[in-house]
C-alpha cells in the first residue's frame, strides 16, 4: 500500500492536508484532461458524487441515504445550529476547532457552555439541548471519551453533533447512533479540498431546514433545475450542495480505496508510528495518530531545514501519522529534533 503514495520523506502534516494516492492524482488529471478537450459534461461528475457518498457511508458505518455532500464543514454545522431553539444550551469543548464553534456562536441566541474536553461527558445535564464536539481535537490529537459521551447524551436526551474531520480515515468509529456528523475529506480521507460530508440520522432529517436548498438536492436532480414547486430528496441528500466537480472526482477515488482497506490495520499502523515518535521523545504511549510536541523556534527551524513537514498549532509542533508514514520518517524526525 505504501507504494500508492508519493510524499517526500518526513511528511507529518496529514492533519492539515492529506497526501493523495497515485490513483487519485491520475483520476483528477484524467478529468481535467477531458475538461480541457471539451469532452466533459456536467452529468459525468454525478458518478463521482454517488461513489464518494457510498464509500464514505461504508467507512462511517451508516446508510448512504443518511449522507449529504457539501463543500466545507462550517455551512453543514450551520444547519444544525440554526435548528437549536433560542436560549437552549449547547455544550462544547474548550478550544475546539472554530468551524465547529463559530456557527453556534454566530446565532447570538444560544447558551453556549464550554468545558474541558476530558469532562464533557460529565457536564451533560438535563437542560443540555445539544453537545457539539470533535471526536479528535485538531490542536493536539486528544480523543473524546465517546462511550461515556454516548451514555451521557442518551441519559439526558441531548442530541450530539460529532465532527470527525480529524478522526474518520484513521480512527474506526461506529457513527450509526450519532444524531449528526460532519467531516471534511481533505485531511485523513486524502481528498482534494472542496468536499465534506454531513450524516443525519434518519429520525432527525425532518428537524433540519435545508437552508441551501438547490437543484442538486432535488428528488430527481436533472428534473429539478427550473421552477417551483419545491421538490427535494426525501433523505439526507436534500442537504446536498452543488459539487465542486474535480474535488469529487478525487474524493470518490480516495474514499473507494480507503473503504476497501481494513480500518483496524490503518488504526494500528498510525498509532504505532505515533507511539514510535512518542517513545523517541521520552513520552508515554498514546492512543492518537497525532502527536503534539512543545518546541522552541530553533527546533522548529531544524525541522523545516530538514524538509520535515508538520504544523504549528496551539504553540506546539503537531505531527500526524498516516498510511504513508514509515519508521524511517519517524527516525528522521527524531534525529532532527535531537540536533
Amino acid at each position: 500500500m505504501r507504494k500508492q503514495f508519493t510524499p517526500d520523506p518526513g511528511f507529518f502534516n496529514t492533519a492539515s492536508l492529506g497526501a493523495p494516492p497515485r490513483v487519485t492524482v491520475d483520476a483528477v488529471r484524467d478529468a481535467i484532461d477531458a475538461w480541457s478537450h471539451g469532452r466533459a459534461t456536467a452529468g459525468d461528475f454525478d458518478v463521482s458524487v454517488v461513489g464518494a457518498r457510498e464509500a464514505f457511508a461504508r467507512i462511517a458505518g451508516v446508510p448512504a441515504a443518511s449522507v449529504a455532500a457539501g463543500s466545507t464543514v462550517s455551512p453543514l454545522v450551520g444547519l444544525i445550529a440554526a435548528a437549536v431553539p433560542t436560549g437552549a444550551e449547547v455544550l462544547v469543548a474548550d478550544d475546539d476547532f472554530t468551524s465547529l464553534l463559530f456557527p453556534f456562536a454566530a446565532q447570538g441566541r444560544l447558551n453556549l457552555r464550554s468545558v474541558p474536553l476530558a469532562s464533557i461527558a460529565a457536564e451533560v445535564r438535563n437542560s443540555t439541548a445539544l453537545v457539539a464536539v470533535s471526536a479528535v481535537q485538531s490542536a493536539d490529537g486528544a480523543l473524546v471519551d465517546l462511550p461515556a459521551l454516548r451514555s451521557a447524551v442518551e441519559a439526558s436526551g441531548a442530541q450530539l453533533l460529532l465532527d470527525t474531520t480529524q478522526a474518520t480515515g484513521w480512527l474506526p468509529l461506529d457513527l450509526s447512533w450519532v444524531d449528526y456528523v460532519v467531516c471534511g475529506a481533505y485531511k485523513w480521507l486524502l481528498s482534494p479540498r472542496g468536499s465534506s460530508f454531513l450524516v443525519v440520522r434518519p429520525d432527525r432529517v425532518d428537524s433540519l431546514v435545508p437552508h441551501a436548498a438547490n437543484w442538486y438536492a432535488g428528488a430527481d436532480i436533472w428534473a429539478s433545475i427550473y421552477g417551483l414547486p419545491l421538490r427535494l430528496a426525501p433523505d439526507a441528500r436534500r442537504f446536498d450542495t452543488s459539487p465542486a466537480w474535480f474535488s469529487w472526482v478525487g474524493t470518490a477515488t480516495s474514499l473507494q480505496l480507503l473503504a476497501d482497506l481494513d480500518p483496524d490495520e490503518i488504526h494500528a499502523h498510525n498509532v504505532a508510528m505515533a507511539n514510535r515518535l512518542r517513545t523517541g521523545l521520552g513520552l508515554p504511549d498514546g492512543n492518537s495518530a497525532i502527536v503534539s510536541v512543545p518546541m522552541d523556534s530553533a527546533g522548529q527551524e531544524r525541522l523545516r531545514a530538514a524538509g520535515i513537514r508538520t504544523a504549528i498549532r496551539a504553540g506546539a509542533v503537531r505531527f500526524s501519522c498516516h498510511l504513508y508514514t514509515t519508521p524511517e520518517d519517524v527516525d528522521l524526525a527524531l534525529r532532527t529534533i535531537s540536533g
